[in-house]
């Protein structure tokens, strides 16, 4: 059974940074694609940010380049979210996803529950 689990949201204020983790099992961490994607209140859920399985290739949205920041553990089966200067639109909920060649294809097979970060002006 795979599993996604996402840990490290909170309520901040702006500014401040937050490092969310995806810790993965039942599956073979290292050959799949992971991403970050979120949901506002009101909202459709968004892509964020991604990696591929060899970590050469990262691909991120406008809104966060330069503050974001997508890196993974391959022996930990774990991807983080580091997440600096924060800003009250980075308010959502935020998901990590897997998938086998997502960067060619588009498409997560597997997802986390999501965790929320909030974070005030």
């Amino acid at each position: 059974q795979v599993q996604l689990v996402e840990s490290g949201g909170g309520l901040v204020q702006a500014g401040a940074s937050l490092r969310l983790s995806c810790a993965t099992s039942g599956l073979t961490f290292s050959e799949y694609d992971m991403g970050w994607f979120r949901q506002a209140p009101g909202k459709e859920r968004e892509f964020v940010t991604s990696i591929d399985w060899g970590a050469g290739n990262i691909q991120s949205i406008d809104a966060v380049k330069g503050r974001f920041t997508i890196f993974r553990d391959n022996a930990k089966a774990t991807v983080y979210l580091q997440m600096t200067s924060l800003k009250p639109e980075d308010t959502a909920v935020y998901y990590c996803a897997a998938g086998l060649k997502a960067d060619f294809t588009g498409r997560y097979e597997f997802w986390g529950q999501g965790t929320q970060v909030t974070v005030s002006s």
